[in-house]
């Protein structure tokens, strides 16, 4: 059986701040596609379109693409909802928006990127979570997902209601038939190990078929941190190898989120290597 191939990308802010960083890191790994989230320490989100389209146009210059836009959408508290509070890394106010709409702005973004592709949130967890609360908006941002021809991927993220692997599979099958095309899972399976719960076969057999893009991490499960792909606990190999028996497109975004910011060029570096020998284990090649 050929397994899909990996479609290799980074995320930008991941290798450094600037736009030069990013640049000269993909230049020296043979990376051709950057997802991007922040420049300068500032959300993309939180930008105009104008500024938007000067990175835009730096990036196509410097001959790289952009996927997807890893945007912060949801990635705050569902008005109403008492949450845990804390720091929350990347997590978006709406109202820093520069647009009246954050929703619309956040596909506005993407289309200045150019990127097919938007990352989504489930708001940040709350007690009494049920996944019907967020059937409302989502329908809205399928809704748009049609008009912008933008596929949007919902990503498991611990601090928000969908957290796991599992509370992802309960996302999808909460989400009222037929649930269209153009709203998928963005499947992170480190996220998955960070709660303590690693994704079952039965978790991945339900989503495998709708998937066509990941996040790529790993954890070290006794320090609880995470660390360059390949250095830590998560058996890689076997994941891959069962997610890719499972996938329907001949090609799925695979892209490195480090998390490692105390060293975050040489630590993604790291990553892109490890991601590529690993491929090359399991017989999956890496455009």
């Amino acid at each position: 059986m050929t397994l899909p191939r990996l479609a290799l990308a980074v995320i930008g802010d991941e290798i450094g701040p600037t736009l030069d960083e990013m640049i000269s890191f993909c230049a020296e790994n043979d990376v051709r596609r950057l997802d991007m989230r922040t420049v300068g320490g500032r959300n993309l989100m939180g930008m105009n379109l104008d500024e938007v389209a000067g990175i835009a146009r730096t990036l196509e210059q410097a001959g790289l693409s952009v996927p997807t836009f890893v945007s912060p959408l949801l990635k705050w508290p569902l008005p109403g909802k008492e949450t845990a509070g804390g720091k929350v890394d990347f997590a978006f106010d709406p109202a820093t928006c520069p647009a009246d709409d954050p929703l619309v702005h956040a596909f506005d973004v993407a289309i200045v990127l150019k990127a097919r592709k938007l990352r989504v949130f489930t708001h940040l967890r709350y007690p009494g979570y049920q996944p019907a609360d967020l059937i409302p908006k989502f329908e809205r941002l399928a809704d748009l997902t049609a008009s912008y021809s933008i596929d949007m991927e919902v990503e498991n993220e611990p601090v928000c209601n969908v957290g796991s692997v599992a509370e992802l599979v309960a996302f999808f099958d909460a989400f009222p038939d037929p649930r269209p095309e153009t709203v998928k899972p963005l499947l992170d399976i480190a996220n998955g190990w960070a709660t303590g719960a690693p994704p079952s076969d039965a978790d991945i057999g339900a989503l495998a078929e709708y998937i066509d893009a990941i996040h790529l991490k790993d954890r070290d499960m006794a320090a609880k941190r995470t660390v360059p792909l390949g250095d830590g606990d998560i058996p890689w190999a076997d994941e891959l190898r069962r997610l890719l028996r499972g996938v329907k497109v001949p090609e799925v975004l695979a892209s490195i989120e480090t998390h490692c910011p105390g060293d975050g060029r040489n630590a993604t570096a790291r990553s892109v290597a490890a991601l590529r020998r690993i491929a090359g284990e399991i017989g999956v090649e890496v455009v």
